[in-house]
């Protein structure tokens, strides 16, 4: 049977690469009163590897939520939708904020299905969200999944987009496992 840890050098990658924020609700690490995990997009018991590539940031709250779910409900539909792979999806394809940056939005079926059964809007979280708006530390970057900087959103600009080169990811090949 293969070993299906999670290497110290395999977890930095991920927390590294999601710039200490939940891949789903964008909590920050620095600023959360829950712990923060490595988890399986596509869940073990379902296939999922613990490769980088099926890994992500997650706050408890959403793992929690998420467990072992690969799909939701759209809301609006009613039908099922796959929930957001951070991996595979750009998140601003998905999600926007509203007009003060307190709630996710979703913009599509995916977007919708992840926003409802992962409950991205907790209260806790859009009460810190307000906090952190005010304090000029919310929305936070997210990495860009095709180049090596990351996309940040200006809260002076409703709408504006602005891309910082900031690091270059490691190689698959150089994280090891």
């Amino acid at each position: 049977m293969p070993d299906d840890r999670v290497s110290e050098k395999i977890r930095k990658a991920v927390i590294q690469r999601a710039l200490g924020c939940c891949e789903y609700c964008r909590s920050q690490v620095n600023f959360a009163v829950q712990s923060f995990s490595v988890e399986h997009i596509r869940p073990r018991d379902k296939g999922g590897l613990s490769m980088l590539e099926n890994l992500a940031l997650s706050c408890q709250g959403c793992n929690n939520y998420k467990y072992n779910k690969t799909d939701g409900i759209d809301p609006i539909t009613g039908l099922p939708a796959p929930l957001f792979h951070p991996r595979q999806q750009m998140w601003g394809e998905h999600f926007t904020w509203n007009d003060d940056y307190t709630l996710m939005i979703g913009l599509t079926s995916t977007g919708r299905a992840t926003v409802d059964t992962l409950q991205v809007n907790r209260p806790g979280v859009v009460n810190l969200r307000r906090v952190l708006y005010t304090s000029g530390d919310h929305p936070p970057p997210f990495p860009s999944p095709t180049t090596t900087g990351f996309i940040t959103h200006s809260p002076a600009v409703p709408g504006s987009v602005r891309y910082v080169v900031r690091a270059v990811r490691p190689r698959q090949t150089e994280l090891g496992a």
